[in-house]
């Protein structure tokens, strides 16, 4: 089996982002981004995703954090479609509800070639402390953006929860199970009827 990595660049007006990506890691994560809040949470999609994923990027947070959060979706996902190739012997389909002390978040997805994001997650709306804080709205636009650069239809649902940062972590943490799971080789044909993914 050949190594599934990825290695990419983007650069735009607002953002300049590097990502090295190997999807059968080791769970080891190097994540600068200038929102810390937002560089843990890559941390725990890494460490529980069973990635190896390194990210840098600067942004103009001086006028919001929103273009570096989706930009950094965007490459993410486009790396982790490169990663997967023709997604040839993946299991395709998964799901997992991770908790975090009182929160809990359902997430379904699939390596389906087709974009689609259902997010129904509503944390209390504060902004989550730190420098800068972070805004948990633009959780959806990440979530949003790695969808659509990565072709997998994924759904997240808050079952419960009181605490924002818990609340997104639970996210983050069930999408990381369910994308272990969901490119776990157990066989050599790609999974769909179609014959393609």
């Amino acid at each position: 089996m050949s190594e599934r990595q990825s290695q990419r660049q983007r650069s735009t007006t607002e953002t300049t982002i590097s990502i090295d990506l190997h999807v059968d890691g080791d769970g080891r994560s190097e994540v600068s981004t200038g929102l810390p809040f937002f560089d843990h949470m890559l941390a725990q999609l890494a460490r529980h995703g069973g990635w190896s994923l390194t990210v840098s990027a600067q942004g103009d947070l001086d006028v919001d954090s929103h273009h570096t959060v989706e930009d950094t979706g965007i490459l993410l996902g486009q790396c982790f479609a490169e990663a997967l190739g023709d997604k040839r012997g993946v299991r395709r389909f998964a799901s997992a509800a991770v908790p975090l002390d009182e929160a809990l978040v359902n997430v379904s997805l699939d390596l389906s070639g087709r974009p689609f994001l259902h997010y129904e997650v509503d944390p209390p709306g504060e902004k989550i402390l730190g420098d800068p804080p972070f805004d948990p709205q633009l959780m959806e636009e990440f979530w949003r953006a790695f969808v659509v650069a990565a072709g997998i239809t994924l759904h997240l649902v808050l079952v419960r929860g009181r605490n924002t940062h818990h609340i997104l972590e639970s996210a983050f943490k069930s999408v990381a199970r369910s994308l272990r799971d969901a490119v776990r080789l157990e066989g050599a044909d790609v999974p769909s009827t179609k014959g393609t993914l």
